[in-house]
């Protein structure tokens, strides 16, 4: 491989344009072009911002053409001039490219909508990056696994858990598609219990004691978890804060400081500047978390950025799968000054709570 990993988007949607923006703000990564197969608005912006099209079908090509969008060539030809591919197009599509990008001989990542089986390894960064160096075949886990295994991963390799046990109301729909199927007035739970959240985050710690419930809702801006920790042993609350403190990509906001919802949460990085006000880290309301007055458990609530949050996971796979940073940690904190991840939004944190930013 060149002195920079040569990466290639297939898909360009919610996530897949993340992962194209993402790329392009790292030094040691060059994003060789994005691939899809429509050619409405979305794909014209790709062209806009200077980004090599290419066309993922056949028919694809011929759409892209008549469109007058000049694609660069197939996903064929964009596969051959990368070393790796992140596949972003919708579950089942992309296990079907599996075997496309193996016969390439070329490193792939998948997103959690695909199953553990597909690449036989589930990654997040901060619980198993070194697993990852060098592999072939990876997938980056779901948006709720993600904050799952940041949130109740860190309190596990603290040794604090005992049963994990939580309920995951889901944002109905996609807010870019919230006119075609978003569910209204209602709230739809999941009938199967556990939710394959919590097994899925056991093909990365087998030994969790974690169940997982779900359901949707009325809402697009993201998820939110409410999580319940039985403790291996008494714990007090500054323990729990400093633990989660140190947790990578965990940031804290309270609702005394006006953050009191999502749309708060949101709004906030609008006015920060995010782009697409995309917020990356799991968002814990500090004010919020409480521990059962004999310390036996742990109350959690936490924003889950479904759009965003598994985008930093992706490019540290990418780096981990090029072998090019053997440290977890200097990875992660490549991708995170590139993002400019946080540890706490809204009011500085009061002398007794400082924490680094």
């Amino acid at each position: 491989m060149n002195s920079s990993i040569r990466v290639a988007v297939n898909g360009y949607g919610v996530i897949g344009k993340r992962v194209a923006d993402a790329v392009r703000l790292q030094d040691d990564m060059i994003l060789t072009g994005v691939a899809d197969v429509v050619t409405d608005y979305r794909i014209q912006a790709v062209l806009e911002r200077g980004i090599s099209l290419y066309a993922a079908t056949p028919e694809a090509l011929s759409a892209m053409r008549g469109a007058g969008l000049s694609p660069a060539g197939t996903l064929d030809e964009l596969v051959a001039a990368s070393d790796l591919v992140v596949d972003c197009t919708p579950k089942r599509v992309a296990a079907g490219n599996r075997e496309r990008y193996l016969a390439a001989g070329r490193k792939a990542i998948f997103q959690g909508g695909e199953s553990h089986e597909l690449t036989g390894f589930s990654f997040i960064a901060s619980l198993n990056y070194a697993d990852a160096i060098g592999r072939d075949l990876v997938r980056v886990v779901s948006c709720n696994t993600t904050a799952l295994g940041r949130v109740v991963g860190a309190l596990h390799r603290a040794g604090l858990v005992r049963h994990a046990r939580a309920v995951l109301f889901r944002r109905g729909t996609d807010a870019w598609e919230s006119h075609l199927n978003a569910p209204l007035n209602t709230v739809v739970p999941e009938t199967r219990t556990p939710s394959h959240q919590g097994p899925d985050l056991q093909t990365i710690l087998p030994e969790l004691d974690i169940v997982t419930m779900a359901a949707r809702g009325p809402f697009d801006l993201g998820h939110v978890h409410f999580t319940m920790v039985e403790t291996s042993r008494p714990v007090a609350v500054d323990e729990v804060l400093s633990v989660l403190r140190d947790a990578p990509r965990v940031a804290f906001v309270r609702s005394d400081d006006g953050i009191a919802a999502q749309n708060s949460i949101v709004e906030l990085m609008r006015d920060l500047g995010r782009p697409r006000g995309d917020l990356w880290e799991v968002a814990i309301w500090e004010d919020a978390l409480a521990v059962r007055p004999d310390g036996g458990e742990i109350y959690l609530v936490y924003h889950v950025p479904n759009e965003a949050i598994v985008i930093p996971e992706t490019i540290d796979a990418i780096r981990g799968m090029a072998g090019f940073e053997p440290d977890a940690a200097r990875s992660m904190a490549r991708t995170d000054a590139s993002l400019g991840i946080r540890r706490r939004f809204g009011a500085m944190p009061r002398p007794a709570e400082a924490t680094s930013a």
